[in-house]
């Protein structure tokens, strides 16, 4: 069974705390950038997000959006995922993720998405 509570790093050095569960499955925590971050001093951030009932499926798919801090960089991430567990009881996260920004204009909105 596949619990995202607890602490995590990716393979870009970037670190996920994440709450226990609550009863809908709901969780929070806090997120820190690391060195892929592109040199912007974006600071831990607050994460929330969801995953499915791991009663009904081991392996359960996941979300959670980061609103980075400091605001002035105007930008917020959606992760959406699944936890994996091999052989050896181990837990993966992979994730897919997207990162926009805000746009000064409706001319500028094709570059605000990554």
């Amino acid at each position: 069974q596949c619990l995202l509570s607890g602490s995590w790093r990716s393979d870009t050095g970037c670190r996920m705390v994440v709450s226990t569960l609550d009863k809908d499955n709901r969780f929070s925590g806090s997120y820190l950038p690391g060195p892929a971050a592109g040199g912007l001093e974006l600071l831990t951030s607050a994460l929330e997000g969801s995953q499915q009932d791991t009663r009904l499926v081991p392996q359960p798919i996941f979300y959670f959006t980061v609103n980075w801090r400091p605001r002035e960089a105007a930008q917020t991430t959606v992760f959406l995922g699944q936890c994996y567990v091999d052989t050896n009881g181990e837990e993966t996260l992979h994730a897919l993720w997207l990162l926009r920004e805000v746009a000064d204009s409706p001319d500028e909105d094709w570059k605000a998405t990554r």
